[in-house]
This record gives C-alpha cells, structure tokens and sequence, in this order.
C-alpha cells in the first residue's frame, strides 16, 4: 500500500480518532505549541464517555475543557510542568503532579516508570516518504511514540517540517485528523530596568564564540537582547524562541564554534511567533530532538564554553534555588534548569547563570533569604549552584564555604534587606 493510501485509511474526525482512548489509558500530549487542540476539544468533549483518563503533559498553553475538577474521574491532567491552564488544579490537587528532570522523562516512558499508551500530538503535512515531523516539540513526545498503543496526529499545514530526530511514519500511526488552524503564539515577554540591569551583568560575562542555553521569560530575552556586539555564538537549548531568532538574523549565531553538532542550533521545543515557525521550516541551520539530546548535562556539557540562563524565584544563603513552587504550592516544574546548571558546570569554560530580582511584590519581600521558605521545592542543589545574578551583581558561589556564599549573596541582595539579612546570618552563624 503506498503512503497516500496508508494516509487516507487513517483520515477521520477528531471526534472519531478519540476513539481510540480506551478507559484507563494515559495520553501523552507534548510541550507547549505541539499540542493539538482538535484533539484535546474532541477529547473533552467526549470525557462523559469515558473514566480514568490521564493527559500527560509539559506546559499546556489553552484551558479545555477537560481540565475541570468534576469530571477528573473522567479525565485528569497530569503536569510534568506548570502552565497557567493546570496551576489552579495543581494547588487545588486536582491535578496531578510528577516530578522529573526534564532530561530524564523518555527514560521513564521507556522504563515504564511512566505510562504512555497514547499519544496526541499535532505534524506537519506528510512528505513524498511517508513521514510527518514533530517539530514544535519532540521533547519525551518521541520515546511515547515508540511505546504507545496509538499514536494520533493532527495534521496541520501551519507546523513546519524540522530537520533533527522528530519524524513520525505514517506506518506508526493508528489514526490522523487534520485541522488548518493557526498555531498558538508567544511574543516576546517585557523587558523592565530590572530584567535589562540583569541581562547587562550576564552579557558581560559571556564571551565571543560560546553557546548558549536560554530558557523563556523577560530575563533572557533581555540577554539576548545585549549580545548583538557578539560574534559566533552556538546554540543548544530546551526551548528555541524568537530571541534566538533575531541574534541569527542579527549575523551573532552561527554555531562555528560548536563541539557537537557543529554549524547546527537544537532545540527540543519551540515556542515563539508565525515568523519563528516558519524559520524552522526545512531550515538546514536548526535541528528539533528529543530532550534526552537536548538535556542530557553529558552530551550538553560536550561543548565548551557552554553558558546556560535560567531563572529562579527564591535562593537561600546556601544556593538553594526554590524555581518551581511558591513554599509548598505548586507553581511551574522542574524542567530542565537542572540538566543545563549541571551540563555547563561540566563543560570546559562552562557557567551556569541562575537570575532573579532581588525582590517581590513591589520591594517588600527580598528574594534572597536565609532559609528557603517552608514547603518549597529546591529546584537546584547547593552543590550545583555556581552565578547567581541580581540587578544588584553577580554571586560566584561553586567552590566556596557557606560562609562566603552568604557574604557574596548579601551584597547582590536589595539594600533595603542588606542589614535585616545580615542580622539573621549571624543568627545561623554564617556570619
């Protein structure tokens, strides 16, 4: 049977091709803008019908439905991440929560430590060979393909067709519907004087010829924004957003100076505008893989003079970095801020940035503090900490006692809460 043929014997309806979710099962969905969204409103249309059904899912970007507190008999999200569609349900524990690296999460489908029984994700058109690409997020999404018992695609003009390990043949495919809909959009976030003074002290430190991981969030982009006087930076990263685009356009990227995958970006997902996907599309410069390439700190950490950009919400005189939670309530993930903190720490001339503002909620609460607040997940170890950034400076803590971690945290604090903070380090007599 040729491909065309396979093709039309799987065409159907969105609301036919759920169909195949049986009772029972777990749906794995991919991260952010690869999700299909005539899936998920099929799905949640059909959730009456059906019980104990779980989504499995990074950073899900549209509210359906089906994440509704009283019908989670029917269907439940599960969060490997965070977004605003699941954090209510998080907080509330209708929602459940798995905590992993991001690296790590093919691992657990393949081990069976996590189930995938089906997989939605939304393509790109079939080629002339039979195969769609999985470009907007490959992510754990590739490893569910190989174990699940139906994979279901929707197929969608708008998604480019990527280069990298993301392709999917119609011969693994049990059911594909097809939708034209434009695909979900993220401009660049704002940037403020804070994110700006920040993003200066983290340029400054990155030199000609390095590469980078750069995650979402106003603070990276105000990185980014600062490295067009750059030349021959390389890229490879969890997320591909429209910042890396413009320092590609701007001439700074070209990955010449790359150990691995040399004169290539990767990415695992994309997240950005119509121009960024169209960037990608059959782009030779730019490769879409699994996270376990993407993430995992050996391979990473391969390249020299890998800088890595992350941001935290709270971080204590050890280094403990507090990114997912507010104390004990669920906000975001652990992601991949591990993986890359400990893949530039192996890389030759490698530094991880950890960034915050120094405070919150309009200067009344410091950021920095002697001891994270009760309940919080630590999201970065005080044994991989190495730059942590404030508006204020920069803290250079690897390698040094807590004595000098405290002292060099303190001074990158706000100056409202320098004194108040030193007064409760030599309470807990680190000072």
């Amino acid at each position: 049977m040729s491909v065309q043929s396979m093709y039309q014997s799987k065409r159907m309806s969105a609301a036919d091709a759920v169909q195949f979710v049986r009772n029972g099962d777990t749906i794995v969905v991919p991260t952010g803008a690869a999700e299909p969204p005539a899936l998920l409103h099929a799905l949640s249309d059909a959730r009456h019908k059906l019980h104990g059904v779980v989504v499995s899912q990074i950073l899900p970007l549209r509210k359906y439905a089906y994440i509704d507190p009283e019908t989670v008999e029917n269907v439940r999200h599960s969060a490997y991440f965070f977004g605003g569609a699941t954090r209510p349900g998080g907080q509330e524990g209708w929602v459940d929560y798995v905590p992993a690296y991001f690296s790590e999460l093919p691992m657990l489908i393949r081990r069976n430590m996590t189930p995938a029984d089906v997989v939605f994700a939304i393509v790109s058109p079939m080629d002339e060979y039979g195969y769609f690409s999985l470009s907007l997020g490959p992510d754990y999404t590739m490893a569910a393909v190989e174990k699940a018992r139906a994979v279901v695609l929707e197929v969608n003009p708008n998604v480019p067709f990527a280069n990298g390990n993301c392709h999917i043949h119609i011969s693994q495919v049990a059911a594909l519907t097809e939708s034209n809909d434009p695909l979900f959009e993220v401009g660049l976030p704002k940037i403020g004087p804070v994110q700006e003074a920040i993003g200066a002290h983290v340029a400054e430190m990155i030199p000609d010829g390095a590469t980078l991981q750069i995650g979402y969030g106003g603070i990276p982009d105000a990185v980014v924004m600062q490295l067009t006087n750059k030349h021959n930076l390389g890229v490879h990263t969890e997320m591909v957003g429209d910042g890396i685009m413009t320092l590609v356009e701007a001439g700074v990227i070209d990955n010449s100076r790359k150990n691995v995958n040399r004169g290539k970006m990767l990415a695992t997902f994309a997240l950005g505008s119509k121009k960024l996907y169209d960037f990608i599309n059959r782009n030779p410069s730019i490769e879409m893989h699994p996270v376990d390439t993407t993430n995992d700190p050996f391979l990473a950490g391969q390249n020299d003079n890998l800088h890595c950009i992350n941001a935290t919400m709270q971080i204590d005189f050890l280094g403990q970095c507090g990114s997912e939670t507010l104390g004990p309530k669920p906000y975001s993930g652990t992601g991949g801020q591990a993986d890359f903190v400990r893949a530039a720490n192996r890389s030759n001339g490698g530094k991880a940035f950890i960034v915050l503002p120094s405070t919150a909620k309009d200067d009344t609460i410091s950021r920095i503090v002697p001891t994270l607040t009760p309940g919080t997940h630590v999201t970065t170890s005080k044994n991989d900490i190495n730059y942590v950034v404030t508006e204020y400076g920069v803290a250079q803590l690897r390698g040094k006692t807590a004595k000098q971690r405290c002292e060099a945290l303190i001074a990158i604090a706000h100056p409202n809460f320098r004194a108040e903070l030193r007064e409760q380090a030599k309470k807990l007599n680190l000072l």
